[in-house]
């Protein structure tokens, strides 16, 4: 019998795979804000992560705080791939101005189409819904602390980019964006 562990662990590989098999479809760099700048974010989503990935599977401990049944299991199961779905989607609907880094791109435009029209960061969007459909499945302190710290995370690059944009762009190109889309959350408040 199929069970929803192997499926979500499945779900992650997969998605960590095709991402980056993908990561060399993407149009020439102009400018870039750099590494340095963009190492603090990377070091709190590196420590989110691999505190989120501490074992839950049969502990019973202190830092259980829920256990989910099967069917709750495998709605996480669809709320992964939901997710997943969602920022495949607004990758292939980003196109070749999509980057693994904070980059201005030859012919860089604000895309506010398709789920950019919902959010201005739909990529982060699917990939934190995964996160916390995760998190609840696993249903432990440490899968709630690292789902916490990778939206801290998500979020410094998420304002570190929008900051980059701004100043990369024509001049209120992007302000005009931010206040017409929500940052991460679809209907949620605009121009924060």
């Amino acid at each position: 019998m199929l069970r929803p562990g192997p499926v979500i662990m499945a779900q992650w590989i997969l998605f960590a795979v095709s991402w980056a098999a993908a990561a060399g479809w993407s149009s020439a760099v102009d400018k870039e804000i750099g590494m340095k700048r963009e190492a603090l974010y990377r070091v709190i989503l590196i420590a989110g992560g691999l505190i989120m990935a501490v074992p839950s599977h049969g502990y019973q401990g202190p830092l259980r705080l829920w256990i989910v049944t099967r069917a709750e299991a495998w709605s996480a199961v669809a709320a992964i791939a939901l997710g997943f779905a969602f920022a495949w989607w607004a990758r292939l609907h980003l196109g070749e101005l999509w980057s693994a880094r904070i980059t201005a791109k030859e012919n860089h435009r604000v895309v506010d189409t398709g789920p950019y029209a919902l959010v201005r960061h739909p990529i982060y969007t699917g990939i934190l819904l995964s996160v916390y459909a995760t998190a609840a499945v696993k249903g432990t302190i440490p899968a709630i602390v690292g789902a916490l710290i990778i939206t801290s995370g998500t979020w410094m690059k998420a304002r570190l980019e929008e900051t980059w944009l701004s100043s990369q762009l024509e001049p209120d190109v992007y302000l005009r964006y931010r206040r017409m889309v929500p940052m991460l959350i679809p209907f949620g408040p605009k121009g924060s």
